[in-house]
This record gives structure tokens, sequence and C-alpha cells, in this order.
């Protein structure tokens, strides 16, 4: 696997801000230890990371880690707190009804499958909060800003109200989505042409994040801008999915 970029946006005594490429682990994974995760990564060169929150691994997008005890405090607060903006953006299956509207679900661990959550009672109180940016006929690009950080909290939401990610292989209908689906009748290919997929990974990047700095107090807002398959896949819709 070839290594992935992942950009500085911002760094100081107390925060550092980077711009998660997709296919990177946020920390080492539990069972195996040797796969690629931005922790280890970013720590070469660091003395100290503490976490903050998580991506998960197909997930591109921002992402905050506290550089001493004292910040990563003060972070995990305002976090607890919810005085943190987490935006997303999300290309979904279908239009939602409602142009804006809120998903508040509990959500809590598969019983029967390990890695994978539901929507249950016995969950943790989840609340989402989102606006259409875009519709296209079968696909809508939303943007999702999360009130609580659950595991897989947009994903499992949106598929909670019929409209799972475009591409999600553990909550929605297709683990890759190829431009022969979007272009329908009007695709060309020749016969010895193997098609590659337009999209491969959950089509969900992190785009903003705004948080009062641990030590001026000051309002920060960061912005990362989506990577080249997600702007690749919102062009192809934009242009054949009418």
């Amino acid at each position: 696997m070839a290594k992935v970029r992942t950009e500085i946006i911002h760094e100081d005594e107390e925060v550092l801000i980077v711009n998660k490429p997709s296919g990177l682990l946020t920390i080492p994974d539990r069972f195996v230890l040797d796969k690629p995760n931005l922790i280890k990564q970013l720590g070469r060169s660091r003395e100290d990371l503490f976490v903050v929150h998580r991506l998960d691994r197909e997930t591109s997008g921002i992402i905050c880690f506290a550089k001493n005890e004292q910040a990563h405090k003060h972070l995990s607060k305002q976090f607890q707190e919810r005085t943190v903006d987490k935006f997303y953006l999300a290309i979904v299956e279908g239009n939602p009804y409602q142009a804006e509207g809120k998903i508040d679900k509990p959500i809590a661990e598969s019983m029967t499958t390990r890695g994978k959550m539901v929507i249950n009672p016995r969950g943790k109180q989840s609340l989402t909060l989102y606006k259409v940016v875009e519709n296209f006929k079968h696909y809508a690009l939303v943007s999702a800003n999360i009130k609580t950080g659950r595991t897989h909290q947009i994903r499992i939401h949106f598929s909670s109200i019929g409209h799972p990610l475009a591409v999600d292989a553990l909550y929605g209908r297709k683990n890759q989505l190829f431009l022969s689906e979007i272009k329908l009748k009007k695709y060309v290919r020749s016969k010895n042409e193997e098609e590659k997929p337009l999209m491969s990974r959950s089509t969900l990047h992190a785009h903003q994040l705004s948080f009062d700095h641990p030590t001026s107090g000051e309002r920060m807002f960061f912005e990362a801008l989506p990577p080249k398959d997600i702007r690749a896949l919102i062009n192809q819709l934009r242009k054949w999915d009418l």
C-alpha cells in the first residue's frame, strides 16, 4: 500500500490539526497492531500526542490532537459539553424528505456483530443535525453536524432514516460505486475494458471543526476541503444524475 499523505492544517504548542486521508486509522488497531495509523505517523516527529476524537479508517478529513495533558483535558471537556462544532459532508442514497432536520436516535454496540453499531433503546443518546446541500436524482450531498461523537454515528443515523451513504459496506447497500451506475444507458465501454470503481470507500468527509483554544480561549475554525475522490464523484453526479 502506498504511503498516504497527511496534511498539517495548524500546529501550535497546544493543538495539532490535520487533514487525515482515507485509508488510515486514527489509532492503532486493537487486533492488528502493524496497520498504518495516524497517531504513529504523526508521533515520529512529536513526543506526545493525545487523542481527542477519532475518524473511521475510510473517512477523510479534519481531526484534532492535543499536545499536552492540560490541552487534552480542556478539549475533551468541550467535546463532552458539545460546544465543539463538527461538520461532515456525506453523499447519501436518495433525497431526504426534509431539507433540514435532526436524527435523534440512541446508538449501541451490536450484540452479534463485532465492530458494528445499532439503533437501540439501550444505547447512548445520539444527535445529528443535517442540511441538504445539493440534491441529485438518486443521491444527495448533505452537511451533518454531530452533537455527540458516537462510533459510526453519521453512517448509522442516515441508514436508519432510509438514506445510507452511497458507499458503505457495513450500513449501506454498496461497497463500491461505478460510473456506469450513474450514467446508466449513457455509459459505454470497450469489450476488453474492466471498469474500475469511481468510489470504493465510505462517502464521508470531515469538513469543518471549530472549538475554543485551550490557552487563549479564542474560537478557532478549521476547514479541510473534500479530497479528489469525493470531488470527482460530486462532479459526475452533477453531470449525469439529473
